[in-house]
């Protein structure tokens, strides 16, 4: 099959796999253990990089480890640091080369002019090396030694004759290299063999016994770095189109000799909008008026339409309220492209109440378009039989929760007509009569909806009970409850710091010891007052408490527990007006 023949031909580029780290008191050496003459020395007083020219000194460095990639560099106040990984997990295989994901990673200075900071450049420092340890817990961070994995299966088998043979960076869509921006050094260096695109996204895979017809199924998703962020912090488009949480998302089907793809594509409504924190546990949405964003739609699709071919936009969010507006908004932009069809499916309405079924009233409306937009599928030798002729673009609010439910139950629609195809199924059987094997793709795509979630919210995905059962349980419910209160917290008290991380890594914000710094306060700034106001909240609640107890005793107490109470919810409320600045915020770019 396809797969066999692309990983076992010998003229393919290949990266070096285990790598051998030196640490000199000079400098950091990094060789590849297959081939030692093969690597490059970075200075750790100005992060110069040199190539090995086989003429290196034979000192032994006073410390040797093994690293498994080098994710690229980055140039803070102080200087240049590296970023190398540290551990690794193999998660299966794309096309017969083995997938791994990243586990650990580790910052290494390479400068010594730290000393010669001011002391605002210390500070500020400071804060850049915390957004360094967040990056290094950056989870869902895949990569192959052997293959490029930011093409989909379809846009790989149109290249033309041996585009394998380029250097791994070369070969893939820069829209999913996550580290892109980290990787210039090394290519300025050509040192191609090291180079690893990291792609962030999700990656799963099992076998299916389809009874005597066995068959893998891979889920592939990959995260676009162009609006890259924080549910909070990034919402809708940018003035370029490109939308926040875009994904594209990548089934494949192996069966005997043959290998089907089925693509979909989710990303956040692409309108100029914004919800910001404020301490409420729902902000208000905000639609910002903009005399481009009509043209703002035009370029987000018209880049679909070029990629994918047609397209059908599945709207899933409510019809009422903040939602019901924002909706509404986008459903006038929609109609002006003639190219798109847009379809509106109020989610919760249809599917409430343990109606999940209604979501057949949605594929119903669709199903002849998305019938006709079809799949990929590849013979033994790798040549198309059949090609996907478009794309399905589902969003929420967030792109998570009720998107994963709709693309699971299409999934399933789509991989029941591909096993039908290819022999696997007879035309009146489908994928929920194997039991075991169901259960298997529901959890694929429950495990494939908790990690894109963990990546965006920074917990779990919400209605996984829908995907695995197509109905909620009691303790569905308290986990998504728990879920829900874990996002309330990160997105108002830490996701303007993972922002930062973000947007340090992507190369939106460059530092520059010229410039002023963006740290610096701009007039009060309530956040630094929030312990003390949560403490004198916390007090003012007890002493309230405690009064109460006493109030039966004396009209004293009665009044001193009112008095309490009063302070106390003025205290709130003040609290509650500054809710915006009290809560965490990006300090390194803005919005758009």
């Amino acid at each position: 099959m396809e797969a066999e023949i692309e990983a076992n031909s010998t003229n393919r580029f290949k990266l070096w796999s285990e790598l051998e780290l030196q640490e000199f008191t000079d400098k950091f050496v990094i060789k590849s253990m297959e081939s030692p003459e093969e690597g490059f020395s970075i200075s750790r007083s100005d992060g110069t990089i040199d190539k090995l020219n086989g003429d290196d000194s034979s000192e032994v460095p006073p410390k040797v480890s093994t690293v498994y990639g080098v994710a690229g560099t980055i140039r803070l106040l102080a200087g240049t640091y590296i970023l190398v990984i540290t551990s690794r997990k193999e998660v299966g295989t794309y096309l017969g080369f083995p997938v791994f994901l990243v586990t650990s990673m580790k910052t290494l200075p390479c400068n010594e002019t730290s000393r010669f900071l001011t002391n605002e450049e210390k500070k500020d420092e400071a804060y850049f090396m915390t957004l360094l340890k967040i990056v290094e817990s950056t989870p869902g961070l895949y990569y192959s030694y052997g293959t490029d994995i930011t093409l989909n299966l379809q846009r790989r088998s149109k290249l033309a004759k041996g585009w394998m043979s380029k250097p791994i960076w070369k070969q893939g869509d820069p829209r999913f290299v996550w580290n892109r921006n980290l990787l210039e050094d090394l290519i300025e260096n050509k040192l191609d063999g090291f180079v690893i695109p990291l792609l962030q996204g999700s990656f799963q895979t099992g076998e299916m016994k389809l009874g005597k017809s066995p068959a893998v199924i891979k889920l592939f998703s990959r995260r676009c770095t162009r609006r890259l962020g924080t549910r909070m912090w990034r919402r809708g488009a940018n003035l370029e189109g490109d939308t926040a949480n875009f994904i594209e998302t990548e089934q494949l089907l192996e069966f005997g000799d043959h290998i089907s793809s089925f693509l979909q594509v989710r990303g956040s409504i692409p309108l100029l909008w914004e919800q910001i924190v404020d301490l409420s546990y729902k902000p208000r949405l905000n639609i910002i008026n903009h005399e481009d964003t009509s043209k703002v739609v035009e370029r987000h699709f018209n880049d679909l339409l070029k990629r994918y071919g047609g397209c059908i936009v599945v709207d899933l969010t409510n019809q009422q309220g903040d939602e019901g507006l924002l909706s509404k908004a986008y459903a006038e932009e929609m109609h002006k492209l003639p190219n798109v069809r847009y379809v509106s499916f109020d989610f919760h309405h249809s599917c409430g109440n343990g109606n999940f079924d209604n979501i057949e009233l949605l594929y119903k409306e669709i199903s002849e378009d998305f019938e006709n937009q079809g799949y990929l599928i590849l013979d033994p030798e790798g040549k198309i039989l059949a090609e996907q002729k478009g794309i399905i673009r589902s969003n929420c609010i967030d792109c998570l929760d009720r998107t994963n439910v709709t693309q699971s139950y299409l999934a399933q629609k789509s991989l029941n007509s591909q096993l039908q195809t290819l022999g696997a199924l007879s035309s009146g059987e489908s994928l929920s009569m194997f039991i075991e094997d169901f259960e298997l793709f529901k959890t694929l795509w429950v495990e494939h909806g908790d990690e894109i979630s963990l990546e965006y919210s920074g917990t779990h995905a919400l209605k996984r009970d829908l995907v695995r059962y197509g109905k909620q349980t009691m303790s569905g419910i308290i986990k998504d409850g728990m879920s829900a209160i874990s996002r309330y917290f990160l997105n108002n008290f830490q996701d303007g710091l993972r922002q930062d991380a973000s947007d340090l890594i992507s190369g939106r914000y460059t530092v520059n010891r010229n410039g002023s710094s963006p740290f610096r306060p701009k007039g009060f700034e309530p956040i630094s007052y929030l312990p003390v106001a949560s403490a004198l909240v916390i007090g003012g609640l007890t002493m309230t408490s405690i009064t109460l107890n006493q109030a039966g005793r004396n009209a004293q107490h009665l009044l001193s527990s009112m008095v309490c109470a009063g302070l106390t919810a003025g205290l709130m409320a003040l609290i509650k007006s500054n809710g915006r600045q009290i809560c965490s915020r990006p300090r390194l770019c803005g919005l758009l």
